[in-house]
This record gives structure tokens, C-alpha cells and sequence, in this order.
């Protein structure tokens, strides 16, 4: 972005840019076609009926069939019908960004994103903001004027205290688990995923077993690479601990690429096994673009598997 950042403007002013941005850049890649979050039908079991040529025979309720000794299938609430859950980290790890963008502000953007989507399709939307001192939380509504208040505390959020050492941001996760609705829906989760992954992986697994499960991992590019600017005095948000380091040495920085890579690697490996999909965005990059690629590509998967059924 060009010019002031969101959090230099008026906060009328930041939200209608938002809104602009976001929608804009959508409407022009999607050109027009609605955007489903994650591919597929919903989940919410609806009512039974008789099974006809040309089902899906994945839908086949198998104890309605027993009991009425006919074929039945069981038909699926529509996905625009479903409850949508956001969960941002919004902790001292993501106040940092060499891009074009803070992490924060990429997380702002990503949440922008599924809201003004949501809010298309009048789907209810809900949210927990994760601070390092606490967690904020708005129950799930639909309009505009609800999902323009949880942005506007989202770029209100304060800078995170760092230095705690504790994991809010996996028991956050915990708490959306036991707090989102009792349906079947959505959730996205959208962090860095910088805390140790046994803190989130379980509490996300436990939320994706019941709500499809989107995580958004915000990445700035010096997190994966370390340059070459002479001493450089290294800061953990997490814990404030600090490390003085020598960035002239080739091998040093070569052993840090491989250590972040692995961390990479690893944060990927905790989200599959959570059963996430999983989107990553860089500070750097197009975040607009990676997320309709990473739908689109998503839907083409589940045409395919569904024998190229729209």
C-alpha cells in the first residue's frame, strides 16, 4: 500500500479504505463469481429424502435407508447458511514486517477479507481478537455495522506486551473450540503460529473436527532469511529474550535459513495434522492474489475428487 498505513488514518476513514481495498481487489480477480472460503457444499446435515438419478451417493444416509427400506440420501445446509468464526492473533510476535505490511496488518487484511465475504452471503460472523493479556470476543452476527465494529477493534488493537512466555494464542483456540456454535461451520484461523505447535495443534484438531478449518500462517520474509547488516541485536516478542548477532558470517545465516525452514516445516506439519487447510501470506507478497489462488485451487481439488462435479 502507498501513502499512510491504515492505523495513520481516522478511524472512519481506515475502515472505508479497508472496505475498498479488500472488495475492489476481490470483485476484480473473481469478476463477479462468488467465493466460497473452503470448497464443497456445507456440512450441516438437513432433512432426509428418497435418493434420485444423478446423487451423490457420498450423501447416502445409511440408517435412514434402513429404517424406510429404501434408498435415502441426506441433503446438506448450504455453506452461505453456516456460521463463520475468526480467530487473529493479535500478540507481540505479529508487530514485526520488513514487507510491505506488518504481520498485524496482513492478519487485519485477511480478516477483512473472510468478513466482507461473509457479509455478502449474510452469513453470521464471529470473532476473538487474541491479545497478550487477554482475549476479545464478539459473538456471531450478520451486517455490516458488526463486522465493520470487529475490524475497527482490530486495528485498535494494542502493540503486545511480549515477554510473558505463555501460549494465549493455543489457549484461544481452546476457547473458540468450546465457545463457537454447536453447528457445523466455519472457522480461520489466522497467526504466525510461532508458539510451540503442542500448544495449538490439539485445540485446532478438536476445532476441525467439528467446523471446516481454514488457517492463514502470516510470514514476513526476515523470519525465513537473515541478511547481512553487521551485528544485529535479535528480539523474542514471545518471552523479550535478546541476542546479539554477528550477520557478516555466511554459515551463521545459512544455519538460520535451514532453522526457519524446518520451523516452516514443522508449523505446516502441526496444521495438517489438525486438518487445516492451510494458506500461507507473506508481507511481501499479494495477499489478495495468494487468497484467491489458494480458493480456487482448493475448489478444483474438490471438483476433481468429486468426478468434476461443479
Amino acid at each position: 500500500m502507498n501513502g499512510p498505513g491504515l492505523r495513520d488514518l481516522a478511524p472512519e476513514h481506515a475502515l472505508r479504505r479497508l472496505e475498498l481495498t479488500v472488495t475492489r481487489r476481490l470483485d476484480g480477480l473473481l469478476q463477479g463469481d462468488h467465493l466460497g472460503l473452503l470448497p464443497g457444499p456445507g456440512s450441516e446435515p438437513a432433512e432426509g429424502r428418497e435418493y434420485l438419478a444423478g446423487d451423490d451417493v457420498r450423501t447416502m444416509d445409511w440408517n435412514l435407508t434402513a429404517r424406510m427400506t429404501a434408498p435415502h440420501v441426506r441433503d446438506r445446509v448450504a455453506d452461505r447458511e453456516l456460521e463463520t468464526w475468526v480467530l487473529v492473533d493479535a500478540t507481540a510476535s505479529m508487530d514485526f514486517g520488513t514487507g510491505r505490511l506488518e504481520k498485524r496488518d496482513l492478519a487485519v487484511f485477511a480478516a477483512a477479507a473472510v468478513g466482507f465475504l461473509t457479509e455478502r452471503t449474510g452469513n453470521r460472523l464471529g470473532a476473538q481478537i487474541v491479545h497478550d493479556t487477554g482475549i476479545q470476543r464478539f459473538p456471531a452476527r450478520a451486517g455490516r455495522a458488526h463486522l465493520l465494529a470487529l475490524l475497527g477493534a482490530l486495528l485498535a488493537a494494542p502493540r503486545g506486551v511480549g515477554g510473558r512466555g505463555d501460549a494465549p494464542f493455543g489457549a484461544a483456540a481452546g476457547l473458540l473450540r468450546r465457545t463457537a456454535g454447536r453447528g457445523r461451520g466455519l472457522a480461520v484461523v489466522v497467526s504466525d503460529f510461532l508458539e510451540p505447535v503442542d500448544a495449538w495443534q490439539r485445540p485446532l484438531r478438536l476445532l476441525g473436527a467439528r467446523h471446516q478449518l481454514l488457517a492463514v500462517e502470516v510470514v514476513d520474509p526476515r523470519e525465513l532469511t537473515l541478511p547481512d547488516v553487521g551485528m544485529l541485536t535479535l528480539v523474542d516478542p514471545e518471552t523479550g529474550r535478546r541476542r546479539e548477532v554477528p550477520t557478516a558470517g555466511r554459515r551463521l545465516r545459512e544455519r538460520y535459513a535451514a532453522a526457519a525452514a524446518a520451523q516452516r516445516r514443522e508449523i505446516a506439519a502441526g496444521l495438517r495434522r489438525a486438518g487445516a487447510a492451510h494458506l500461507r501470506l507473506r508481507t511481501d507478497g499479494d495477499w489478495v492474489r495468494d487468497l484467491v489462488r489458494h480458493v480456487l485451487a482448493q475448489r478444483r481439488t474438490a471438483a476433481a475428487g468429486a468426478g468434476g462435479a461443479p
